[in-house]
């Protein structure tokens, strides 16, 4: 099925989403879109939907043919003293600080958002699988952060992050029992419960 093209007809809406909540290390990213309306995104979709390949194709022709697009990072530190959901809050805004202008309406993914300079929004719900503005912005959270965890990984090459991005997985965990942390780990989970799950 096609994803809609916009929620609200006439005016210049971004979609906002985010990639990285769940992860045990890196930051929380979000980005912003503003689509043109006059073209066509018949292969957007939800980025978990996607091939890694398909999204890279993706991300090149939204960076070149969306009106504006941005991309914001909150690191693991600031995650750590605000917490994820705030965290996941600020990486859109300073995504939506980056926009070439204010946009008139923000079409957010999830059912949560902290109020963006009196712009009116909509969170919906599985909104990625939906619009396709919000689906652009998942397509370009999700290649820009798996890019910022593969050049990590160059750095911290224990933990696999060119393969696991830093989600929890069996070898992650693994990694984490048997080296300790890494700068980049967020030190707010509780770690106990999460390295019993890989024993």
């Amino acid at each position: 099925m096609a994803l809609h093209p916009f929620f609200k007809i006439g005016i210049l809406e971004a979609g906002c989403d985010e990639a990285g909540r769940g992860c045990l290390a890196g930051p929380v990213v979000a980005a912003a879109v503003v689509l043109d309306a006059k073209k066509n995104y018949p292969l957007l979709n939800d980025s978990k939907k996607l091939t890694e390949k398909n999204r890279e194709i993706l991300r090149e022709i939204i960076e070149k043919e969306a009106l504006t697009w941005a991309v914001g990072f909150v690191s693991p530190t600031e995650i750590d003293q605000i917490n994820i959901l705030q965290a996941s809050f600020l990486a859109m805004h300073r995504a939506l600080d980056q926009l070439a202008f204010v946009p008139e309406h923000l079409l957010i993914d999830g059912n949560r958002f902290k109020l963006y300079k009196n712009i009116p929004h909509q969170c919906i719900i599985g909104g990625d699988a939906l619009y396709q503005a919000i689906a652009a912005a998942s397509i370009l959270a999700k290649t820009h952060r798996d890019a910022y965890m593969r050049h990590a990984h160059d750095q911290f090459p224990l933990y696999g992050w060119d393969q696991n991005k830093g989600y929890p997985t069996k070898a992650h965990k693994n990694a984490i029992a048997d080296h300790g942390l890494s700068p980049l780990h967020r030190l707010s989970f509780n770690w106990r419960n999460q390295l019993k799950l890989s024993i």
